[in-house]
């Protein structure tokens, strides 16, 4: 079969299991390279943030490489979702992948922190076009069947990532300069750019929105304003001065004009009624603080490794590692239990506490705590991290009706992603406010040289060449302020500790039990933007993708009451679905030669559900009274076995959930698995099955 695509009969869009397997691998290794970009800049910056530092001169002001990474991609994740459902997914991932590097090759190039710090948020832009693009353009091109099987993958991708890309941004500043970090970045983009060009189709499912620019751009004011005042205020300018009161005043004009804002608006950014849910209101604030940890903790550990221990920018790679094993196994673990279990409120409370106790670990690191107990100390924040994240969102999905489901997640995913935005710069406010002193009063009067002062700081390399009593006397200065931040941060761990005690647990629903691969392999992901039926059907297709066939059709045939065997009535739906497909295209659909279809459609002439085959390939299968029967029967038992899995839904209520569980259903039943070459279905008899 070609690779042409086609629309679906039943709902008038394009099927994704029209597109051939081979140009469906290209889009996903295409889609993955988008993806790979936008998870590799979170985390790959890190290691190379004391170089940066040191050459652009601008320490007081480090946090806000990674800031305003985080902001601009957090606030445009919404835009870019509904834009592309509006206007076409391919275009916009497109634009979003020229966007990120563009961002990409102007930070390499930059040449002060300020210029840096503006690259990096049309970096951002991009990213979170990237991140919403992959994540909904999946299923539009993979059969339901598979899609859980690709949410993993993607999934993966951050979790490999989270890990590897302190790694990489070591061995680029050791071997080659901090600006790879950044050019890295423009062959796979251009890779992936040419490869969505080339196979994407161009019509992919598409929604009516009502996009909220008024909102989008209110809640970027706020958040900058607030964001630039904890990181300006007492180091590049007095708390009393004239700009921190603008930045406040700007912040709360800001903030209540969103408020506003949102109250009119028909699609709100963030639904204010939301907040009435006591639920969704305590794990959004429990994930703003656990972001508010995590990305604060991985942009200033580095700092400590490399200017304090004195290792190169690959060594402390490695050494974050304990911190990312901890996140990644206990994020897997909790979101196993919780699937097993149906009970999660335990989760982020343990989850918490343990996050709580490795800041305040953290904030004894000095100058001679050793390489195994900072290592301790890491492992012990990021398995509190880790059993807390995603555990959160799986908490809001059981806790809100279906209109609200996608809203909902949304805005869980986003505090915590803002979370991360306001830690990094809250950490970053608190060093740089308490660096002077420290080194002052750890140098005892001796000098630093010129050029190295506690607002611009020094590369490693440059510390390394300080006379040794000065050189004592930095990283002492440096330890003790990296201290205070760890320890100002711990008061924020027992907060969302006490605010987890107020997160109610509830019994599950079958489907919000089922927790997104992207969640447990993903921690550090920006949020998906998706609609209530896309966040139901990425669930639908997690749970499903998990049906052995044998069971399934055994069911569907003794619930339908037809006299087929499970193998018949697998062949049978995919007749049905294609009404006039001619023979020679129904084989090429089912990825059987021509020979072999006639031989298994005897069955079904034997039962009578197909008449009599007419000479030539060209022909269609003609179905007979009884068989158009057969196939209606065999098709409410599936549609039906689809919808109890999300009855808890009421599906009834919901007119959107009732089209979307057709559109599932018709997905299914027309799947493309093909069959095994030594299945025979003229010899099969009732009690056979299609195998696994």
């Amino acid at each position: 079969m070609d690779d042409s695509t086609v629309t679906s009969p039943a709902t008038g869009e394009q099927d994704p299991g029209a597109i051939g397997q081979r140009r469906r691998l290209i889009i996903i290794g295409a889609l993955l390279l988008g993806m790979l970009l936008a998870a590799l800049d979170q985390t790959i910056v890190a290691t190379a943030l004391p170089t940066i530092a040191g050459d652009l001169h601008g320490l007081s002001h480090l946090s806000w490489v990674v800031t305003a990474y985080l902001l601009a991609s957090t606030v445009s994740t919404p835009l870019w979702g509904k834009l592309g459902d509006l206007y076409g997914r391919k275009t916009f991932f497109e634009a979003s992948i020229v966007i990120f590097l563009i961002g990409s090759a102007l930070s390499g190039l930059a040449h002060s922190m300020l210029m840096l710090i503006a690259f990096r948020a049309v970096q951002g832009i991009g990213g979170g076009g990237l991140m919403t693009g992959a994540q909904t353009i999946v299923a539009d091109v993979v059969p339901a069947r598979e899609r859980g099987r690709y949410q993993g993958l993607f999934g993966s991708v951050f979790g490999v990532t989270s890990v590897l890309g302190p790694l990489i941004g070591g061995f680029f500043v050791d071997n080659l300069s901090w600006r790879w970090v950044f050019y890295v970045n423009i062959p796979i983009g251009i890779v992936a750019l040419l490869v969505v060009a080339a196979v994407l189709p161009g019509h992919l499912r598409r929604a009516p929105h009502k996009i909220d620019y008024l909102g989008t751009a209110l809640l970027a004011g706020a958040a900058t304003s607030l964001v630039l005042l904890t990181s300006l205020g007492g180091t590049t300018y007095a708390w009393s001065s004239a700009p921190i009161f603008i930045l406040g005043a700007a912040a709360v004009v800001c903030g209540a004009l969103f408020v506003w804002a949102e109250s009119r608006a028909a699609e709100p950014v963030v639904p204010l009624h939301l907040f009435r849910n006591r639920i969704f209101s305590a794990s959004s604030a429990v994930g703003f603080v656990v972001g508010f940890a995590m990305f604060g903790a991985i942009a200033y550990l580095p700092q400590y490794m490399q200017i304090v221990k004195g290792v190169s920018p690959t060594i402390s790679g490695l050494r974050l590692l304990p911190l990312m094993a901890g996140l990644l196994t206990t994020s897997i673990i909790t979101g196993r239990l919780v699937s097993r279990w149906g009970r999660y409120r335990i989760f982020p409370i343990i989850g918490t506490a343990v996050m709580t106790i490795g800041l305040y670990l953290l904030s004894h690191l000095g100058v001679t705590t050793s390489d195994w107990l900072s290592s301790l100390y890491m492992l012990v924040l990021g398995a509190g991290i880790g059993g807390s994240l995603q555990v959160l969102v799986v908490a809001v999905q059981n806790s809100v009706s279906y209109a609200d489901l996608g809203a909902a997640t949304g805005g869980a995913t986003f505090f915590r992603s803002i979370g991360g935005s306001f830690g990094t710069a809250t950490f970053g406010a608190v060093f740089s406010n308490v660096l002077a002193g420290n080194l002052a009063a750890s140098l005892h009067g001796l000098s630093l040289p010129h050029g190295v002062t506690a607002a611009s700081g020094a590369s490693p390399a440059a510390l390394a060449h300080l006379p040794a009593a000065i050189h004592l006397g930095y990283i002492t200065g440096y330890a003790a302020s990296l201290q205070t931040v760890f320890l100002v941060a711990t008061p924020f761990g027992a907060l969302a500790f006490l605010l987890s005690w107020t997160i109610k647990d509830i019994p599950l629903r079958t489907t919000a039990g089922t927790v997104d691969p992207a969640d447990t392999l993903a921690p550090t992901a920006r949020p998906a933007v998706r609609t209530s039926d896309q966040e139901m059907e990425r669930a639908l297709t997690s749970l499903l993708g998990r049906e052995q066939r044998r069971e399934v059709y055994a069911r569907l045939v003794t619930a339908a009451g037809i006299a087929a065997s499970p193998r018949a009535a697998w062949l049978l739906l995919r007749v049905g679905q294609h009404p006039g497909i001619s023979r020679r295209d129904l084989a090429g659909l089912l990825h059987l030669s021509d020979a072999e279809l006639e031989r298994r459609l005897t069955e079904l002439m034997a039962t009578g559900y197909v008449r009599a085959l007419r000479a030539g390939l060209d022909e269609p299968v003609p179905l007979t009274e009884a068989g158009e029967q057969a196939f209606d029967a065999l098709f409410r038992a599936r549609q039906q076995s689809v919808a109890r899995l999300c009855a808890d839904w009421h599906p009834d209520q919901h007119p959107a959930l009732g089209s979307l569980l057709d559109r599932l259903t018709h997905q299914l039943a027309a799947g493309r698995e093909a069959p095994g070459p030594d299945l025979d279905y003229a010899a099969a008899g009732a009690g056979t099955e299609p195998r696994d």
